[in-house]
């Protein structure tokens, strides 16, 4: 059930860096190569493959070690690349993109009309889950530490944006919704802003749990939850793939479809 991939590109992401230093939950022995995602072509399939041929393209996550020529890799956790995908642009959408249509799809139920306010929207999840609450029909607010953060956030397509670094977070949220709040939080920073966020959304709200940039993980006013129905919805991407391939992989089937779009 196993294909050798040569590597034709690989992808560096912040959880990478924190790899690298040894200050992630997972910790390879050394030495190993880094880079979880990668794009490239079967060089030579298993006996007990179908699915692939040699030469077939393909992107992956394998956690660490893409960084090189070659990989050996099980083909449950590949996806078919579109012919006009190129390597590069292919290579980085497995663990963003990936991680954030498992947050706003499958644990969110993220619907069209809703009101999607992003963390860190700069940044590589965050521009990922502007980009895919668009498409999925969100109206997204954009949640950032700079005003050039936040125009560059609207340039990949946020409706409204707020400076959390000199505005109330969630006067502003609750503002930007006649008063009622917003739907869906995606949270990838932690640190002080998340009960401001968690205050600004409406009546069941969902915050999505994606990560800790940040370095700080916020304290969340569990009362909070109780008196306004909110769901605090945690995001674990990684342990979610080995759990469920063939769902990561129609996840990711749409999102190469929508890049190659």
């Amino acid at each position: 059930c196993e294909v050798v991939v040569r590597v034709r590109a690989a992808a560096l992401n912040f959880f990478d860096t924190l790899i690298i230093a040894g200050k992630y939950q997972h910790k390879p022995p050394f030495p190993f190569s880094p880079a979880a995602e990668f794009a490239g072509e079967i060089e030579s399939v298993g006996p007990d493959v179908t699915e692939f041929t040699a030469g077939d393209r393909v992107i992956g996550n394998i956690g660490w070690g893409a960084a090189r020529e070659k990989i050996t890799v099980k083909a449950a956790i590949l996806a078919p690349m579109p012919p006009n995908l190129d390597f590069d642009h292919a290579a980085g959408l497995s663990v963003t993109y990936g991680t954030t249509i498992h947050a706003l799809k499958d644990r969110a139920g993220l619907k069209p009309g809703e009101t999607l306010a992003v963390m860190g929207a700069a940044g590589g999840t965050g521009l990922a889950a502007i980009e895919i609450g668009k498409l999925m029909g969100a109206r997204v607010i954009a949640g950032a530490s700079s005003d050039e953060k936040i125009a560059f956030g609207k340039k990949h397509g946020a409706d409204e944006g707020v400076n959390y670094a000199n505005a109330d977070l969630k006067e502003a949220l609750r503002t930007f919704t006649g008063g009622k709040g917003v739907n869906v939080v995606y949270d990838p920073i932690g640190g002080a802003q998340g009960e401001a966020a968690l205050r600004g959304m409406d009546w069941g709200g969902r915050y999505l749990v994606v990560g800790f940039a940040s370095g700080d993980m916020p304290k969340l006013a569990i009362n909070l939850v109780l008196l306004r129905n909110y769901d605090v919805i945690g995001v674990h991407w990684g342990a979610w793939i080995g759990r469920d391939p063939q769902g990561n992989r129609a996840n990711m089937a749409k999102i190469l479809d929508w890049c190659a779009r």
